[in-house]
């Protein structure tokens, strides 16, 4: 309640503001903030900083939840693994056929995909299977392979590969092909048909794309397994009750659902933004206090200020006026220039060292671009968690000076 009467009174002070007819309150209001710049460069400065970090850590967080959601919203609704001991094995691809007897079910399919050892580097690469004549296949894999022509692609042994594995491989002289080395010892010479645009970075670096026969053969799969199976169950009431049957089929299984991925990522991310979260708290504080105890510690010039300002007839309302409206151009000032320089350092120089943070690359570094994803509440939040314990900090110490008779503060 509070609060909410703070902010009201607020914005009753910029209407009032807004809608006088006098321009000397402006002028003067104006020549205050000239005469003060030494004061206020300082605060403008700090403002800014913690404003710019704050907003890029939430913008940052907002793209790659966005970007990533919408990866997972167009995976299937359950993935199916086979367990040994704890342990994921390879999944029979006879169980397809099992589940497709479950009622509800629909688009039931095997997936391949594993990982494959770069030497040269000492990195992984992602090879993923795909069955291009698969009716049901990933949405986001449909995507990728919309810049291909099947029939070429079939030609002979191709791969599509991300931008992180290209650069690996024009770095070692691998430009149109690459010799896979498989289990048996035997070579296997892959032809690069294509890379895939820098656009797909996020989710599509590390990535190898190729036919799931191929994808078997270098991945020491055998021709009646998989990696796992995935199917989807349109009706949402009917999840946990395919979920037991699922069970009923096979115990030895782990289903991960999508909505469980959903809050995995989430989870990750609350963590991380939470972390800076905290430290914005902690800087914000305590730039609090030092604020007051600035503001604690008026001039004799200040104090003279105020007692001319009494002197003339202004009341004690219109002089907390005066210097909360000094105080908030001073706050909006640096809240607006920590934004812009936020969203260019985000969005346009792609948040070199913060983007590391979030995704890491423990494996290989990816140069991903990050698409713009503003929240508008998200900067509301951060305005009134700013502005408010910013005027706070001015509030008290102004209006201590403010009811001191007018002829001790001319003294």
């Amino acid at each position: 309640m509070i609060l909410q009467n703070y902010i009201l009174y607020l914005f009753k002070s910029l209407i009032w503001i807004l809608l006088m007819k006098n321009s000397v309150f402006l002028n003067f209001l104006f020549l205050l903030l000239i005469k003060h710049k030494s004061k206020h460069i300082a605060i403008l400065i700090i403002s800014i900083i913690i404003v710019f970090l704050s907003s890029s850590v939430l913008f940052l967080s907002s793209s790659l939840k966005k970007e990533i959601f919408q990866t997972i919203e167009n995976q299937s609704d359950f993935i199916v693994q086979k367990i040994n001991n704890g342990k994921v094995i390879d999944t029979p691809t006879s169980w397809i056929e099992d589940f497709s007897s479950i009622n509800g079910i629909s688009k039931i399919e095997q997936r391949v995909y594993g990982s494959y050892y770069f030497m040269p580097e000492n990195v992984y690469f992602t090879i993923v299977g795909v069955d291009l004549f698969e009716e049901h296949t990933n949405k986001n894999i449909k995507e990728l392979l919309n810049i291909l022509n099947i029939s070429n692609f079939l030609e002979q042994d191709s791969m599509i590969i991300g931008n992180g594995v290209k650069k690996l491989f024009d770095k070692y002289h691998y430009f149109d092909s690459y010799d896979f080395k498989l289990f048996n010892k035997d070579i296997k010479e892959v032809k690069i048909f294509k890379d895939l645009p820098k656009e797909m970075n996020l989710v599509a670096n590390d990535l190898i794309i190729m036919d799931i026969t191929l994808a078997k053969e270098i991945l020491n799969i055998k021709e009646n397994e998989s990696s796992d199976i995935v199917l989807n169950v349109p009706n949402d009431l009917e999840k946990q009750n395919i979920k037991e049957q699922l069970l009923l089929k096979h115990s030895n299984i782990r289903i991960l659902e999508k909505e469980e991925l959903k809050k995995m990522y989430e989870n990750m991310f609350n963590y991380k933004g939470g972390i800076f979260l905290i430290l914005f708290i902690v800087v914000l504080f305590t730039f609090v206090l030092i604020l007051y105890q600035r503001y604690s510690m008026i001039s004799s010039n200040d104090k003279r200020e105020i007692g001319i300002l009494k002197a003339v007839g202004w009341s004690i309302k219109d002089i907390i006026k005066l210097k909360i409206m000094e105080n908030f151009l001073v706050a909006f000032i640096a809240f607006l220039l920590g934004i812009i320089i936020s969203y260019i350092f985000v969005f346009i120089l792609n948040a070199p060292l913060l983007k590391n943070i979030f995704i890491g690359f423990s494996n290989m570094e990816n140069d991903f671009i990050i698409s713009t994803n503003i929240e508008f509440s998200t900067l509301i939040t951060l305005f009134l968690f700013f502005i408010i314990p910013f005027l706070s900090a001015v509030l008290i110490p102004v209006w201590k000076i403010a009811i001191i008779d007018s002829t001790k503060s001319m003294k």
